[in-house]
C-alpha cells in the first residue's frame, strides 16, 4: 500500500477565498470552493483572480484546493465550461469535482477529476468503474453504512471520500428531481429549492393521516465524529464537511472540531500522517453545537435508524440554556446553566413552532444552587412573544460572546524549519529546512568581527533567528557554523531572517507538484448496466457518447430535457416513512393489528397544493417520491444558463 494510502485528508468547504483560508489555517488539508460558474451552489461563485491567490496560500501549506464544476452541462454551456476548466487549471487548482460525464471527452488540462456526490456512488461496480474510468478521487453516498465503505475500498483502488459533517439531503444525491417539476429549479444544475424542508402531512391509502403538517423529509444533520477511526480502517482516504453556504464561524469551528479529533487518531497511530503540512494549535473550544443544526445523526453509517429525521422543524434551536422563571411588562428571567450576553439569540417552542427573541439587554440578577438568574430585555414587546410563560425551556441559538471570539485570531497554523547560519567569505548565510525536506539559503554580505562576549553573543543569534511567531513557521532546531561568534548588528540578522522567510516560502511554492490525473484504463471499461434512464442526468451529447463508449446502449435524456411528461420518480431516498412510523412490513410482522395498516397503500405526501404518492422499493430498502412535472414547467425550454439551441435527445430502441 502506497504512502498516499495511509494520508488522512480533512476537506473543508468554502464560499469565499477569505473562508478558505481560514479552512487551512484551522487545519482543512484541502478545501473545496465554487468558480465562476457552473458549481451546484449558485450563490457560492469566486473569480478564478481569487481562487488564485487561495491556491497560492494552500500550497504553502502542501494544502489542496478542490473547484466544484458539478452540475450538468447543456450542450451550449460545454464550451464554456471547458474555457474556464483551462483558466482554473492556470491558476493552479488541483482537482475538479465534476458530475457530468460529458467533461471526460473533451480536450481538458491535465487535471485531476474528483467523481462528485451527485454521481451518486452507491455500488463497488460503479465505484469501480469510474476509478478506471479517469477519476482520481470518489466521493461517496453518503448512505453507505462502514460495511459497505470497506467492501467497496477493497476492490477499489481509488482514493475514496465520505462526508462527515452537516447538512443531509435526503434524496440520494443527484436522484432529485421535485424542485424542478414544481418550479423549474433543477438541484443538479445548483438551484434546488430545498423541497424536503417543507412541512408534509402524511397519510395512507384508506385516507387516514400518519403525521400531520411535518418537516417529514427532513433529515437532522450529519455527525460522524463518532465514527472517525472506524471510517479510516473502512478505507475512507479524504473526509468531508458540507457546507459551501456556510459563515466563517461554523467553517472556523467545525474544521477546528475535526482537526482535533483527527490529530488525537494520527497522534495513536503513526501509520497514518495527515495530507497535509505543519501543526494547528486551536486558540477556542470548538462546540459544533453552537453552528446552526438540525440535531445530530450518523445516518446510516451503522445501519438502518429511526432517530435520522428532524421532523419536528428544520430550524436551528440550539443549546438549551434554562428556563424562564418570571414574565415582567417588558422583561422576562430566566435560570441558566450557563452565562448571557447582550446580543444573544434565543428561542422556545409554541406547539410545532419556534419561536425567536433577540436578547437586546441582559442583566445578571444573581446565582444559586439552580444557577444563574438572568433578567433578558427582548427586542419586542412581551405580549408579541406567543406561548411565552413560565417553566417554558430557552434555547439559545447564538452564543454573542462565543461567536464574537470567531471574528478574531481564532487559529495558528505552523511548519517547523531547521535553521542553520554559517559564515561565508564576504558574510553570512541562513540554510532553512523544513519538515517535508525542502531546503533553501539566503545570504547577506556584512563585515564581521568577533564578538567580546562569545556565548552571549551565541544565545542572542539563536534567540533572534527563532524568532518566527508572524509567520507560517516554528523554528526546530538553530545550529550556528559560527567560530568565532561574530558580533552582528540586530538590523542585519533581522533582516536576513524576514529575507530568508520569504525565500522559503517561495521554494515551498516552487517545490510543490500538482497531484497527476488518473488515466482511463485500456481496453476502456465497460459501464456497469447497458441501459440509462433519465436517473443518469445525461444532458449533453458528449455525455452520451461517454456512455455510449462504455458500453451503454439505450440512453434516456435527463430530466431537465423534459422528455418525462408522466410521473416518474421525482426522488429516491434511503429514508422510509413507514419505517420512521413502525408501518415497514418487517417491523409489523407479527404484530397484531399493523399489518393492515401497513397494506393500505399508497402512502401520499401533501404540502400545500403538492400531492406526491410513494412507492416502497423494500428489496433494496429505498422509498421513491412520486409525481409529475408541472406543465408550465414541462412547455417551457430546457434550462440553460447561455442561449442555445433546444437539445434534442432521442430515445434509442433495439432494432428487431
Amino acid at each position: 500500500m502506497s504512502l498516499l494510502s495511509h494520508q488522512i485528508e480533512l476537506l473543508s468547504p468554502a464560499k469565499t477565498a477569505e473562508i478558505g483560508r481560514e479552512a487551512i489555517l484551522h487545519g482543512a488539508d484541502a478545501v473545496y470552493i465554487g468558480g465562476p460558474a457552473f458549481g451546484a451552489r449558485h450563490n457560492a461563485s469566486n473569480s478564478i483572480e481569487d481562487i488564485s491567490a487561495l491556491v497560492q496560500f494552500a500550497h504553502r501549506y502542501r494544502a489542496r484546493i478542490f473547484v466544484t464544476l458539478n452540475t450538468i452541462l447543456h450542450d451550449a454551456e460545454l464550451e464554456a465550461a471547458r474555457k474556464q476548466i483551462w483558466q482554473l487549471y492556470e491558476a493552479g487548482v488541483d482537482a475538479l469535482i465534476v458530475q457530468d460525464m460529458g467533461l471526460l471527452e473533451m480536450d481538458l488540462p491535465p487535471i485531476q477529476l474528483h467523481a462528485s456526490t451527485q454521481c451518486d456512488i452507491r455500488t463497488l461496480e460503479k465505484a469501480r468503474f469510474l476509478g478506471q474510468a479517469g477519476f482520481s478521487q470518489l466521493v461517496l453516498a453518503r448512505e453507505l453504512t462502514i460495511e459497505q465503505i470497506k467492501t467497496i475500498h477493497a476492490a477499489v483502488d481509488t482514493p475514496l471520500e465520505y462526508f462527515i459533517h452537516g447538512a443531509l439531503c435526503v434524496a440520494f444525491s443527484g436522484q432529485c428531481y421535485i424542485s424542478h417539476a414544481d418550479n423549474g429549479r433543477s438541484a443538479n444544475r445548483g438551484d434546488c429549492s430545498q423541497a424536503c424542508r417543507l412541512p408534509y402531512t402524511l397519510s395512507d391509502g384508506q385516507g387516514r393521516v400518519v403525521a400531520f403538517e411535518k418537516h417529514l423529509l427532513s433529515m437532522k444533520d450529519n455527525d460522524q465524529s463518532a465514527n472517525l477511526e472506524a471510517l479510516i480502517d473502512a478505507g475512507i482516504r479524504s473526509f468531508k464537511i458540507e457546507g459551501r453556504y456556510k459563515d466563517m464561524g461554523y467553517v472556523k469551528n467545525v474544521t477546528a472540531n475535526y482537526r482535533l479529533l483527527l490529530d488525537g487518531i494520527l497522534e495513536r497511530r503513526p501509520e497514518l500522517a495527515r495530507a497535509s503540512s505543519g501543526r494547528t494549535e486551536i486558540l477556542f473550544t470548538p462546540d459544533v453545537d453552537k453552528n446552526f443544526h438540525r440535531g445530530h445523526t450518523d445516518y446510516f453509517a451503522n445501519g438502518r435508524q429511526q432517530t435520522i429525521g428532524a421532523f419536528d422543524s428544520p430550524k436551528y434551536v440550539g443549546v438549551e440554556l434554562g428556563t424562564v422563571t418570571r414574565i415582567g411588562g417588558d422583561n422576562f428571567d430566566v435560570v441558566t446553566h450557563a452565562a448571557m450576553a447582550n446580543g444573544d439569540g434565543l428561542n422556545y417552542m409554541h406547539k410545532r413552532e419556534t419561536v425567536g427573541i433577540q436578547a437586546n439587554v441582559v442583566q445578571k440578577m444573581g446565582e444559586d444552587e439552580d444557577g444563574q438568574r438572568w433578567r433578558v430585555f427582548p427586542n419586542e414587546p412581551i405580549s408579541s412573544l406567543t406561548g411565552l410563560k413560565v417553566g417554558v425551556a430557552i434555547h439559545r441559538n447564538r452564543d454573542h460572546h462565543w461567536e464574537a471570539a470567531l471574528t478574531k485570531k481564532s487559529s495558528e497554523r505552523r511548519v517547523r524549519v531547521d535553521l542553520q547560519l554559517c559564515a561565508t567569505a564576504d558574510g553570512l548565510r541562513l540554510d532553512v529546512v523544513d519538515e517535508d525536506r525542502i531546503a533553501s539559503s539566503t545570504a547577506v554580505s556584512v563585515a564581521l568581527a568577533p564578538a567580546e562576549q562569545q556565548e552571549k553573543a551565541l544565545a542572542g543569534l539563536r534567540a533572534s533567528l527563532a524568532k518566527l511567531g508572524n509567520t507560517m513557521f516554528a523554528a526546530g532546531q538553530v545550529e550556528l557554523d559560527l567560530a568565532p561568534a561574530p558580533f552582528v548588528p540586530s538590523s542585519v540578522i533581522n533582516g536576513l531572517r524576514r529575507d530568508a522567510v520569504a525565500a522559503h516560502e517561495a521554494a515551498r511554492l516552487a517545490a510543490w507538484q500538482r497531484p497527476e490525473r488518473a488515466q482511463a484504463r485500456d481496453p476502456l471499461p465497460t459501464y456497469p448496466d447497458t441501459q440509462l434512464s433519465y436517473l443518469a442526468n445525461v444532458y449533453n451529447e458528449k455525455a452520451r457518447a461517454f456512455y455510449h463508449k462504455h458500453g451503454v446502449q439505450l440512453i434516456d435524456a435527463a430530466y431537465e430535457s423534459h422528455e418525462e411528461p408522466g410521473e416518474v420518480s421525482l426522488m429516491i431516498t434511503k429514508h422510509c416513512l413507514r419505517f420512521s412510523f413502525n408501518l415497514c412490513p418487517k417491523q409489523a410482522k407479527g404484530v397484531q393489528g399493523v399489518q393492515g395498516q401497513v397494506r393500505a397503500e399508497p402512502m401520499t405526501l401533501v404540502s400545500g397544493e403538492e400531492k406526491y404518492t410513494l412507492k416502497f422499493d423494500c428489496k433494496p430498502c429505498e422509498m421513491h417520491i412520486i409525481g409529475a412535472m408541472k406543465p408550465g414547467i414541462l412547455n417551457s425550454p430546457p434550462p440553460s444558463a447561455i442561449p442555445y439551441s433546444p437539445l434534442v435527445f432521442h430515445k434509442q430502441r433495439p432494432r428487431a
